[in-house]
């Protein structure tokens, strides 16, 4: 009996050894990328699915989804997203946990719940390594989450120094996408021009279509941004990206961006790349749906991007895909649709609604009329007076955008918002609202907020060390997940919520 145990015991000895030898033979991750879809959550990307499969299959008698890229991640989690101050959070403190591998407040960016102790960020310690880093939006560059991997600031609010934090500080590597809301300090407090601080850091800086195709590892340090700034300094939507393509306009994709940034980091030491697609979250809170699709199949497009870089360095990179929250509530089946749904519906939308509120403007200029207005709408969205089509409106949904319609036709301080008012059209153009509602509830969609939701995401993850992203966990353990990856220490205590004052 004793020489079984003794057996045993020795057995154990070597298959602890064994193990312990293979985890310290796996490769660490060299080159990471770190994809988040701003407000993407599993419904966005479920209606993008569906979109998507059944675009490619419209004959089909049967419902047939399409794949996304990152589907065939082997490695898949579910994280949860709440904050130090709700189970609804911002992006603020989801990005700052994914970034720091701690909590804050919603509208807090890599400080402490108190404002008083800042963290450190997991693309500090890959500088640290030796690593390149870069990050790319897009959106402005001074926004919460692209913000959350370079600057600490107490308020997100705070753009012009997140700004000069990224362009003055030694993180930095690679800055692209959209641009800055303050260039010229604060509203009320005007301070010196960040391209002026970016040339003096020594920031290669190219706006142009052609100098950002041609970026590369001999461009330096550099900050790209597109020259076709949509609304709030961003990149366009996808959906108004490939209209200006095929008008025959040039326009930098979010992929292209990212291709830019791969050429530009590359080196024998690694890199670190964070890419947010954060159009996502915008049009999720307009509860536009078609243009949250497009703009998610953008991100996946980016995807594409790193796995065309895996392919050449297949044992020491590392690919995950998660959003940062969800935005709006987005369910798939709708009262009136009850089990159906209608995914080839919004293939009748051709534009962002953001481009859609310019032509209302022009509507309320030359005071077109209702019935002038819905031929334009048939034209955009598909929505028709005409009788038995399948978009035509109902005796209720024309009546909801008529009275939509008239509350935009009236200048903005002139219109009365009640509260039911609020309800409806949640701050943004009346009739974009009521165009976009329609035409998400004819096809089996509905929003339940225009905010963002409490709602557990997908974390999809492939290549050296994805198995650190599998399970069910905290937002928070993404950063432990990359820094095991990485095989890389923290060289502090990580605040947790019971430690703060």
């Amino acid at each position: 009996m004793k020489k079984l145990t003794a057996l045993l015991l020795a057995a154990l000895m070597l298959f602890s050894v064994a193990s312990a030898l293979a985890t310290d033979a796996a490769p660490k991750a060299k080159y990471v990328f770190f994809f988040i879809g701003d407000g993407m959550g599993a419904p966005q990307t479920t209606a993008t699915r569906y979109y998507l499969g059944t675009q490619e299959n419209p004959d089909s008698a049967y419902p047939v989804p399409a794949k996304l890229v990152f589907d065939d991640f082997k490695s898949t989690g579910l994280m949860t997203t709440y904050d130090a101050s709700s189970f609804a959070p911002d992006s603020a403190s989801t990005a700052s946990s994914m970034a720091s591998g701690a909590k804050t407040l919603s509208g807090v960016i890599n400080y402490d719940v108190n404002k008083e102790k800042q963290f450190k960020m997991v693309s500090e310690y890959a500088k640290e390594a030796g690593m390149k880093v870069g990050v790319i939006s897009s959106v402005s560059l001074d926004h919460a989450t692209p913000a959350a991997f370079y600057a600490k600031v107490p308020s997100r609010g705070q753009y012009y120094d997140i700004s000069v934090q990224g362009l003055t500080g030694t993180t930095l590597d690679f800055l692209g996408g959209g641009g800055f809301k303050r260039p010229d300090g604060e509203k009320d407090k005007p301070a010196k021009n960040l391209f002026e601080i970016a040339k003096e850091n020594g920031w290669n800086f190219v706006n142009d279509n052609e100098g950002i195709r041609a970026i590369n590892a001999e461009s330096g340090r550099t900050l790209a941004i597109v020259p076709d700034k949509g609304d709030s300094d961003s990149m366009q939507y996808e959906i108004d990206r490939l209209a200006k393509v095929a008008a025959g306009e040039d326009s930098v994709s979010l992929a292209e961006m990212t291709a830019a940034a791969i050429r530009n980091l590359d080196n024998d030491k690694g890199f670190f790349l964070m890419v947010e697609g954060g159009k996502i979250d915008w049009t999720c809170h307009a509860n536009d749906a078609t243009t949250a699709i497009y703009d998610t199949l953008a991100l996946n497009d980016a995807v594409k991007e790193a796995l065309n870089f895996a392919e050449k360095h297949p044992e020491e990179t590392l690919i995950v895909v998660t959003g940062d929250h969800e935005t709006g509530g987005l369910t798939i089946g709708f009262a009136t649709t009850a089990y159906e749904t209608h995914f080839n519906y919004l293939q009748n939308q051709k534009i962002s609604f953001v481009k859609f509120d310019e032509k209302i403007k022009k509507m309320r200029e030359d005071k077109t009329s209702f019935e002038d207005a819905m031929a334009i709408v048939t034209a955009d969205f598909g929505l028709t007076l005409e009788e038995g089509k399948d978009l035509t409106l109902t005796a209720d949904e024309r009546t909801a955008l008529q009275n939509a319609y008239e509350l935009s036709m009236l200048p903005k301080d002139q219109r009365i918002i009640g509260e039911k008012e609020d309800f409806l059209y949640g701050g943004y153009e009346p009739f974009s609202m009521s165009i976009t509602h329609t035409l998400n509830n004819k096809a089996g969609l509905a929003y339940t907020s225009y905010a963002h939701t409490g709602l557990m995401l997908p974390v999809y993850a492939t290549g050296a060390g994805a198995a650190n992203f599998g399970g069910s966990y905290d937002n928070t353990d993404i950063f432990h997940g990359f820094m095991n990856a990485m095989g890389l220490t923290a060289d502090a205590e990580i605040p947790t919520l019971s430690s703060a004052k």
